[in-house]
């Protein structure tokens, strides 16, 4: 007999969360199995994750490669797909190569020759969003979106990199029609990518506080930490992005 889930446990939030995003789908007019959610469990140690592994959560982002490296012996019998979301430093591109399945904030033509580089030397392949910068806000990474068409072109030449989609950070503010404005400004991006022949089928877009925005303009996926690892130690100005 199982034993009934505590308030305010992890399968508890991971419902909760599901729920939610299923919520917002409907209300936007859209089918939730359009919609996945990516758990990201940055600054959370192992015991945590695989607890949410138990739930039959297996693909986790984080945003510092230092974390993805200390928790990727310690849980490899849980056949984890580990995301790269944060700012990835060029000088660590071996280390995602090696251990990641995927990267969300690929920014700019040296970062794409150094993972090429590498995964070549690993004989892996890896799927890849390229992360664009929608907002003015400073201390936002990504690729400006004038310069977008130009690199997709380019990540044409490596076969290593699966070009799957974009991905935005919005800018943090409470105005949620400026925020939505990050959100409508992506998916803009993506329908012009297509009329040149560049297939980006998802959009990787909002988070704990803003997601039903992004799903309302159309979010194939959404990076969700707090609303179902529970707070954090930092706020998440500490973590984001990666530092020098």
């Amino acid at each position: 007999m199982s034993l009934p889930t505590q308030p305010d446990s992890l399968a508890t939030r991971w419902n909760t969360i599901r729920q939610r995003v299923t919520a917002a789908c409907q209300d936007a007019g859209r089918d939730p199995a359009e919609v996945s959610i990516l758990p990201v469990s940055k600054t959370f140690g192992p015991e945590m994750i695989r607890s949410a592994v138990d739930l039959g959560l297996h693909r986790f982002g984080e945003n510092k490669v230092q974390e993805i490296r200390d928790k990727f012996e310690p849980l490899a019998d849980c056949g984890i797909d580990w995301v790269m979301i944060g700012h990835l430093q060029t000088n660590k591109a071996g280390v995602v190569a090696r251990l990641a399945t995927e990267v969300q904030s690929l920014d700019r033509p040296k970062l794409a020759a150094a993972l090429d580089r590498h995964l070549r030397a690993e004989e892996r392949v890896i799927d890849v969003l390229v992360q664009v910068k929608t907002s003015d806000e400073p201390s936002k990474y990504g690729l400006e979106p004038d310069r977008l068409p130009a690199f997709l072109d380019e990540l044409a030449g490596y076969p290593t990199l699966r070009v799957r989609g974009l991905m935005t950070l919005a800018i943090n503010t409470s105005d949620p029609e400026t925020v939505r404005g990050c959100f409508r400004r992506l998916r803009e991006l993506r329908h012009d990518a297509a009329a040149r022949g560049h297939q980006l089928p998802r959009l990787s877009m909002g988070m704990s506080g803003d997601f039903p925005l992004a799903i309302a303009e159309g979010a194939t996926e959404v990076r969700i930490g707090t609303a179902i690892f529970g707070s954090r130690p930092y706020p998440d100005s500490y973590y984001w992005p990666e530092g020098g």
